[in-house]
């Protein structure tokens, strides 16, 4: 029983051609829903996080009873700056603090909060 080894390459390389044609396809279907999406055609959820959930990946610089550490205190803050000021520093940074960490929706919530804290 001799059997021809170049056999089982050539189904791998037929079955793996078609996935790739299956998956390409697959592909093309998506692109279609994405750029839905992107042109807002679909209804996408937006997640509004509250400013407690924010801070929590604060904690590690502000500390957890906002007393500071690497990142200054946060007592008393909102008699330091403006809410203008504070939304600023939250969506664009200072210092070493980088911007992006709260999303423009939710900078408004987030400055508010920090205002009031004592």
């Amino acid at each position: 029983m001799n059997r021809n080894p170049v056999m089982g390459y050539i189904l791998i390389f037929v079955f793996g051609i078609g996935l790739m044609f299956l998956l390409s396809f697959k592909g093309l279907g998506d692109m279609d829903e994405l750029a839905k999406e992107k042109e807002g055609g679909t209804e996408t959820e937006q997640v509004v996080r509250a400013p407690e959930d924010i801070y929590k990946s604060c904690v590690s610089c502000h500390g957890d009873a906002y007393q500071g550490g690497m990142g200054p205190a946060l007592k008393g803050v909102g008699d330091r700056l403006s809410k203008d000021e504070i939304i600023e520093v939250v969506t664009k940074g200072r210092g070493a603090m980088p911007g992006g960490m709260v999303k423009p929706e939710e900078s408004e919530a987030m400055a508010e909060w920090l205002a009031n804290i004592k």
